[in-house]
């Protein structure tokens, strides 16, 4: 899949000025310690030049002198607004660490500006399915509330909600799905499915969305963000959810009514949510659903595995030296 995009960089941490690949050079523009260390390990000698920006958190107005006129910029997690990509001279390809650009960028109108946006599918599905998973679990047996009350030295005991035998929905069956259903079935649940194209896999049940969400103990979302997905999960389809069921979602959070599943989960008609995404990222300081007890909170962290690392920066400089070969 291919978009439009813009990307940064600061520093030097692996460069080959002697590499034959002409004017063309990439900056990631956002790398963490752990991203730093794989891109620096995995670059090859006679790859094109890459310079490894070491502050992960750059603002988008920081973006043009960070990238200073490089064709490719390799990006995780920078928002790049299209007036901020205009000022990028020379930018012509964002290798998106992921499948979700649009949640940083508006990909038509980067692409109308003359920079491809490249994604990345399939690196970390396990390592996501695991988290979604993970996140299920916790809920079910309200771990994080337990853990946050015994720490303040209140001793709290938790019903909870025994997930074999249960219905798990999965919103979109991709990569990352068809892994949860995997699991899932492993230890006893009843697995349906619903896709926007038809699809069919071996143990699972596809049916229609309001079916999935009239039956399912746990709704987990597994789609892209487009302009199609963009507030799937309404108010109204909350309330079609059966009573006292459990959301994950690892996806994206513009997927959801965060405002509509926040009064779900406050009325107790969602009995927990586990959430790697939301709607602002990173979340803000006093955000409600930090305030809220039924909810399992992860910082957007469901890929970082040191698999799903190797899988993700190996694809983004496969990318690159792709984009440098197709433009000799």
């Amino acid at each position: 899949m291919t978009f439009t995009l813009s990307a940064v960089a600061s520093r030097t941490v692996s460069e080959n000025p002697s590499t034959d690949t002409g004017a063309w050079r990439a900056v990631f523009v956002d790398a963490n310690p752990t991203l730093s260390e794989v891109s620096s390990r995995l670059h090859r000698a006679d790859d094109l030049p890459l310079t490894i920006n070491r502050q992960p958190n750059i603002t988008p107005a920081e973006l043009p002198a960070a990238l200073a006129g490089a064709p490719i910029a390799i990006v995780d997690h920078t928002h790049l607004p299209t007036d901020i990509a205009r000022q990028c001279e020379g930018l012509k390809h964002v290798v998106f660490l992921g499948t979700g650009p649009r949640s940083y960028m508006n990909p038509e109108e980067l692409a109308d500006i003359g920079i491809t946006v490249h994604t990345i599918k399939g690196y970390g599905d396990t390592a996501v399915a695991e988290c979604a998973f993970g996140l299920m679990w916790a809920a079910a047996r309200n771990f994080g509330r337990m853990d946050r009350e015994m720490r303040a030295g209140n001793w709290l005991r938790s019903d909870a909600l025994q997930l074999t035998g249960k219905t798990l929905g999965l919103v979109g069956f991709g990569g990352i799905a068809q892994e949860l259903a995997r699991l899932a079935r492993g230890i006893g649940m009843r697995v349906i499915a619903w896709n926007r194209t038809p699809k069919t896999h071996e143990g699972v049940e596809f049916v229609e969305l309001d079916t999935l969400l009239a039956q399912s103990d746990v709704v987990s979302l597994h789609l892209l963000l487009t302009d199609e997905t963009r507030g799937l999960i309404t108010a109204e389809r909350i309330a079609s959810m059966r009573d006292g069921a459990i959301l994950v979602n690892t996806a994206r959070g513009a997927l959801v009514d965060e405002a509509a599943m926040i009064a779900a989960l406050e009325s107790g008609k969602l009995a927990h949510a586990g959430l790697d995404v939301f709607t602002v990222e990173p979340m803000p300081a006093g955000h409600v659903l930090t305030t809220l007890p039924n909810v399992t909170l992860s910082a957007h962290s469901a890929f970082r595995t040191p698999e799903a690392n190797n899988n993700l920066i190996g694809a983004a400089l496969d990318h690159c030296r792709r984009i440098v070969k197709t433009q000799a």
